[in-house]
């Protein structure tokens, strides 16, 4: 499984070695963290977290994201009340847009990795290039997206290597509703021969307070090839608080 993490490391120094040589133009890391606990009837604990960076450059224009998500429930078994852990997920990736001549147009390297413990997968990375385009950006709204060949790394919960090439389309769309929400959608496909990997994000937040904001969220992941009961499409709604560290 070491390929999986080199291969994430190589897109990360990618990434990462422009702003050696390059001044920041602009930027920005948002920290969100969300706790829900349950007692009395049903006693549950629920936590997540997340890390969103973006980097503006002279010739590049970076994404870099981290999801995390855990929870507990206490079950009864066999007259006995324990803990078990339901859910242990997380999501990172990075994308790395390097600015062409013509303006708004950019090619772009793309990784990621997720490990789902209660998934189908033991484990599912992606490693993607192509064509990156901003097709319009203001102070309201803004539109891009991103296709090309990749390469997905992932192994089933058996043990079966699920290796393919893949191609990779991804949209980002947010739009200002006022001066203090805005809504944010994002989606990607990544089409391979045994299964295509589809990833929704939608929020909506409201700042309350200087770099304090609010974020209701939905998120939807859903596999085409799965086995046994596995589900194909898993949701997660959230509500967080989102710190501006910069």
């Amino acid at each position: 499984m070491t390929k999986v993490p080199v291969a994430l490391v190589l897109c990360a120094l990618f990434a990462a070695a422009p702003s050696v040589a390059q001044k920041d133009k602009s930027i920005s890391m948002d920290g969100e963290f969300g706790l829900i606990i349950t007692t009395g009837n049903t006693e549950a604990t629920s936590l997540s977290a997340g890390l969103a960076g973006t980097q503006e450059l002279t010739d590049w224009s970076n994404e870099y994201k981290f999801d995390a998500l855990y929870k507990q429930d206490k079950v009864n078994r066999a007259g006995n009340e324990v803990t078990e852990t339901t859910a242990q997920k997380y999501f990172l990736s990075g994308q790395a847009n390097y600015k062409l001549t013509q303006e708004n147009q950019r090619l772009f390297v793309f990784g990621s990795y997720e490990d789902d413990r209660f998934s189908d997968f033991k484990y599912q990375s992606t490693v993607a290039l192509g064509w990156n385009q901003e097709v319009f950006s203001n102070e309201k709204s803004k539109f891009s997206y991103s296709v090309g060949p990749g390469y997905s790394f992932s192994e089933s919960q058996d043990g079966k290597n699920l290796d393919s090439i893949i191609v990779r389309a991804a949209l980002q769309y947010s739009l200002r509703l006022s001066d203090s929400a805005k809504i944010t959608q994002s989606l990607s496909s990544e089409f391979g021969g045994d299964n295509t990997k589809s990833r929704s994000v939608t929020a909506v937040s409201a700042t309350l307070k200087n770099a304090l904001s609010m974020k209701v969220s939905l998120k939807l992941d859903h596999n085409t090839d799965v086995e046994g009961d596995s589900k194909k499409l898993d949701t997660e709604t959230a509500v967080t608080l989102v710190y501006t560290f910069f």
